[in-house]
């Protein structure tokens, strides 16, 4: 199990750390004092949470939970993540990047749009 624990920010896998700036993300999107939890999990489970949380039966990439104004969570499945990058014509690194953005933003209360695909875009031109 590879762990990445700072002051407020926790990011959790079965598996190896993927390199990707989780800090400068979350520091650039939420804040240095937002407390942040990130989770890499199975199949199985992300789709048990996606049943429970939202009543929906797929096995999502992505789920982000507020806990509060200045704490949350995001649950990431790299099985799925694994079988859509190519679809987005993108590294499986960009993409995770480009996930934990979108997740980021849900997280700051953005809904699915065009204000948010224009902030994801600007975010992940400066980081990848």
């Amino acid at each position: 199990m590879a762990v990445l624990d700072t002051d407020n920010m926790t990011v959790s896998t079965k598996g190896t750390l993927p390199r990707v700036p989780f800090l400068a993300l979350k520091e650039k999107i939420l804040g240095k004092t937002y407390e942040l939890s990130i989770r890499f999990i199975g199949p199985a489970e992300a789709q048990a949470l996606n049943i429970l949380h939202r009543g929906k039966e797929y096995i999502p990439n992505t789920l982000s939970f507020p806990l509060s104004k200045k704490s949350g969570e995001i649950i990431l499945c790299s099985s799925a993540m694994r079988k859509e990058y190519k679809d987005f014509e993108m590294t499986y690194d960009n993409y995770l990047v480009f996930i934990i953005i979108h997740s980021m933003l849900h997280l700051k209360g953005y809904d699915h749009g065009s204000t948010m695909e224009r902030k994801e875009q600007q975010l992940l031109t400066l980081f990848t």
